[in-house]
């Protein structure tokens, strides 16, 4: 099991931003994420948020082991063709450290920021089907001319190509049936942050049964698309189901241990940040990032 974090771009780098993603790779976190939006819900609509590949590219320069990455990128304001050229750029300065979480997208802030309208949810599954499929090939071959019904490239160059080979990671997020075959076809791992309805009034016990249906859909999208399940990662973004993994370490390694058994290898776990859903107690978080691990192992 791997445990990362999540930390949100809500900090100056001047004032605590470069030491929390250094603290990350002190800590011992298998990676450290970031979440690419231009805003987020309340409270952090009306305070500071920064662009995610900036921060990225400063992450990388100020750590050295650890992997980094968004979670997630979506093509509410990203086009494949800019995306693949800054993917490739990251890549490049982390020295090959560098995953790309990557979803649909919501109804949030992100979706009008732009000016247009909202999309509907077809609309958005119909964009990401096409929107994965281009990055892919953008990251993967020298030049690409592509025509399709949202996004198009013309003579696109992606050399150097990234230091990561054939290319970057993809961690794909999804529920549906689409989105579940997406994540066979192109994703190195499947991310998830539970399902909402049991996130929303339903227990832990609630949320794990739902989590089982996931898999148990994702191992089908497998199948349909001749991927051996055994070959993609599946990660859980917690801080979104009914449980309380950071209420101690106790209680966390129950937390892990049931969800390995369903199969998840990566769980990523929030900063904590007062005053936000994601509050919690920072010495218990450490204790979770620095022992953990070594009891998980014991319970293997």
């Amino acid at each position: 099991m791997r445990l990362s974090t999540v930390i949100l771009p809500v900090r100056r780098w001047s004032e605590g931003g470069r030491e929390r993603w250094r603290r990350a790779e002190e800590l011992g976190f298998h990676a450290a994420y970031t979440y690419d939006h231009l805003s987020w819900r309340v409270p952090f609509r009306d305070g500071p948020w920064f662009g995610a590949v900036p921060t990225l590219s400063a992450a990388a320069a100020a750590t050295s082991r650890l992997r980094l990455g968004t979670m997630v990128t979506s093509p509410n304001f990203r086009h494949p063709v800019p995306l693949a050229k800054e993917l490739i750029t990251l890549d490049d300065l982390s020295d090959g450290r560098i995953t790309l979480g990557i979803g649909a997208g919501g109804s949030g802030f992100d979706a009008t920021a732009l000016g247009g309208e909202a999309w509907t949810r077809r609309e958005r599954a119909d964009r990401f089907a096409e929107f994965v499929p281009l990055l892919d090939r953008l990251l993967t071959e020298d030049e690409v001319t592509a025509e399709g019904t949202y996004y198009a490239a013309h003579e696109a160059r992606g050399l150097p190509g990234c230091v990561q080979r054939p290319r970057l990671p993809f961690t794909v997020a999804a529920t549906g049936p689409r989105g579940l075959r997406l994540a066979a076809r192109h994703g190195q791992a499947w991310v998830t942050t539970g399902d909402p309805a049991a996130n929303e009034s339903g227990t832990p016990a609630d949320s794990r049964v739902a989590l089982a249906r996931q898999a148990d859909a994702l191992e089908k999208a497998c199948a349909d698309t001749g991927r051996a399940p055994d070959t993609l990662g599946r990660t859980l973004l917690t801080g979104f189901t009914p449980d309380r993994p950071l209420e101690s370490l106790d209680a966390f390694v129950d937390f892990a241990g049931r969800h390995a058994a369903l199969g998840f290898d990566e769980l990523v776990l929030h900063w904590p940040l007062p005053g936000t859903r994601f509050e919690a107690d920072e010495k218990i978080f450490e204790r979770i990032a620095t022992e953990a691990p070594a009891q998980l192992g014991r319970a293997g």
